[in-house]
Formats: C-alpha cells, sequence, structure tokens
C-alpha cells in the first residue's frame, strides 16, 4: 500500500505492507541508517524517533499508524538548536563508546530537554528509563544531558 509520510521535514512515499514496523521504512526503504535495530520489541531503545516531538520506538510502530504526523531521525535531529546542543554535549564529553546505541540515546535527550529545560536527576531517570547501554556510559549520557541543558539556557 501506498503512504506517505513526513520524515525530517520531507514527505516522502513508500509502497509497504500497513504493519511494516517504522523502523525498516526507515533504513531499508529509505535508506536512513542512523536508527537502529536493537531488540525488536521497544525494550532498548536504539531505535528512538521523534513522531510528532514525543520519543517513539520505531521497531513497533506500524508504517500505518504514523499518519501525518511529523517524523524526525537522528539525521535530523541537529536541525533543532536543543539536538545541536545535545550532539555537541555527547561530542565534548566523549559519551559514545560503541556508539550503537547512542542515536536513540540522544533522540529520547533531545525530547527530554525540549520538555523540561532543566532537567532534575529524576526528570533524566524517567526519559532515559527505556534507553539501555550495553557500554554502560549512563554517567556520561547524564552529564551530556546536564551539559546539554545548561548550554540551552546561556
Amino acid at each position: 500500500m501506498q503512504y506517505t509520510i513526513t520524515v525530517n521535514g520531507t514527505p516522502r512515499s513508500v509502497d509497504v505492507d500497513g504493519e511494516t514496523p517504522l523502523l525498516w521504512v526507515l533504513r531499508d526503504t529509505l535508506d536512513l541508517k542512523g536508527t537502529k535495530f536493537g531488540c525488536g520489541a521497544a525494550q532498548c531503545g536504539a531505535c528512538t524517533v521523534h513522531i510528532d516531538g514525543h520519543p517513539a520506538r520505531a521497531c513497533q510502530t506500524p508504517i500505518a499508524t504514523v499518519g501525518k504526523a511529523a517524523i524526525t531521525t537522528i539525521e535530523a535531529i541537529g536541525q533543532s538548536k536543543i539536538g545541536q546542543h545535545v550532539q555537541a554535549a555527547w561530542i565534548a564529553l566523549d559519551v559514545p563508546q560503541c556508539g550503537y546505541c547512542q542515536a536513540g540515546q540522544i533522540m529520547s535527550a533531545t525530547a527530554l530537554l525540549e520538555r523540561t529545560p532543566a532537567p532534575t536527576d529524576h526528570d533524566i531517570n524517567e526519559a532515559m528509563s527505556g534507553n539501555l547501554c550495553r557500554c554502560a556510559t549512563y554517567t556520561r549520557i547524564r552529564a551530556a544531558i546536564k551539559q546539554a541543558a545548561e548550554t540551552v539556557r546561556t
């Protein structure tokens, strides 16, 4: 079936089965490889994208449910001021180790700072609880979120 979805500000037409997860439409049909497959069960957060500004797990989002919502992927997160600050903090604090989960981490962190400009540790824990890091860079992730929040506010 034909679907027109808006990805990173651009309408894109895809011809896929309606049950196809958004993750596979992004990666295989639209060749946007930044969104990662982790678990396939919405448990690890590697596939996190924004749907109308809210973090969502692309592995469990059927393309038929997207409708006219705006989808933002890691490829375009740096187009927002907050996304730029989050990415800069990730680099400055050398957050990634293997890097596999980092796209999802950045997407969740950006969504957090968009709704909570000065997050507490509790806010960070809540927002990031669905994002797992096999390398356990959680301390650096938290520090990067706090640094990004500070630089956005100044």
